[in-house]
């Protein structure tokens, strides 16, 4: 079975930040996880209303910085900018299938649709940062046009390190489930993503060949899943508890106008499934003040509020 470091938190937009690695952090510390994706035009530009632009990541252990773009030099700018912010990899996002990355930015998953573009880029940020550099991708643009192996092989021309390999095409989006095909023998290691959320679901792609599991949105509510999954010994996990942390990080990040706002989602996904949760959320989304959330979620876990 997979050890923790080839158990890796995937990298989701609007839910890998910051304050949700360091939470992740807290159950499983060696870990590979990754930042959610960055766009090299904005990071290049320092464009200062993306938080993340500026983030350093000496302090956080294992973690991948994501790119995404489609002009190569920029992404060979962007990818050293990130390895001198402490990035333990870079990795190049060829598989967003929403239409602002994958369409009107010809970035993300239309790469692999222009294999000789994902090359140049591929190329120039390998040769402008001496960390490993990784891809991301799906299994083609659509069912006609599965043809990953091939950008993979174009991958491992270019000196990337490993490739991670979500089991849906671009036209699926997240829609069906995941289908991973078996793992052709390839000089780098391959990293299986899509529905794994268990260990039943990573003995499978253990079984396909695949050198490690990536784990998506098995971690919305559940940023100890990780942890779980790699053996670690994880106390009882007292759910308010961890929100409440995690509240208090995003406080610290984004400040409490916008923490509050942002963190209602995260208050979902702590909560779904429990009962009485429904009503619990829309006091949540009625509510703007740092003190009244914190008092609502030690209400309904039943965590000491020390404010």
């Amino acid at each position: 079975m997979f050890t923790d470091k080839q158990i890796f938190g995937a990298p989701l937009a609007g839910i890998t930040d910051k304050p949700f690695r360091k939470v992740v952090r807290m159950f499983s510390p060696t870990s590979p996880l990754y930042t959610e994706m960055i766009s090299c035009h904005s990071l290049v530009g320092a464009h200062k209303n993306c938080l993340r632009n500026f983030d350093r990541y000496d302090t956080e252990g294992n973690i991948g910085t994501q790119i995404f773009g489609a002009d190569p030099k920029l992404m060979a700018e962007a990818a050293k900018i990130l390895q001198d912010a402490g990035a333990a990899w870079i990795d190049i996002n060829m598989g967003c299938p929403v239409p602002k990355v994958a369409t009107r930015s010809g970035a993300g998953a239309y790469l692999m649709r222009d294999h000789e573009l994902a090359g140049k880029i591929m190329s120039a940020v390998v040769k402008a940062v001496s960390i490993p550099v990784s891809i991301k991708t799906r299994l083609g643009w659509d069912d006609a046009h599965k043809d990953w192996q091939d950008l993979i092989n174009i991958a491992i021309d270019s000196g990337v390190a490993f490739a991670a390999v979500h089991g849906r095409t671009r036209a699926q989006l997240y829609l069906g489930k995941a289908e991973l095909p078996p793992k052709p023998e390839f000089q780098i290691p391959i990293i299986a993503n899509g529905d794994i959320k268990d260990i039943e679901s990573m003995q499978k792609a253990e079984n396909l060949g695949y050198n490690g599991v990536m784990i998506g949105r098995t971690m919305l509510g559940k940023p100890w899943i990780l942890g779980q999954l790699a053996g670690n010994e994880i106390q009882s996990i007292n759910v308010g508890e961890v929100a409440l942390r995690h509240f208090e990080y995003m406080l610290e990040y984004y400040g409490t106008k916008n923490a509050v706002q942002m963190f209602r989602k995260h208050v979902a996904w702590y909560s779904s499934g429990m009962p009485n949760s429904a009503e619990f959320r829309i006091k949540v989304n009625q509510t703007t003040e740092e003190k009244e959330l914190k008092r609502l979620i030690c209400e309904f876990w039943g965590c000491e509020l020390n404010i």
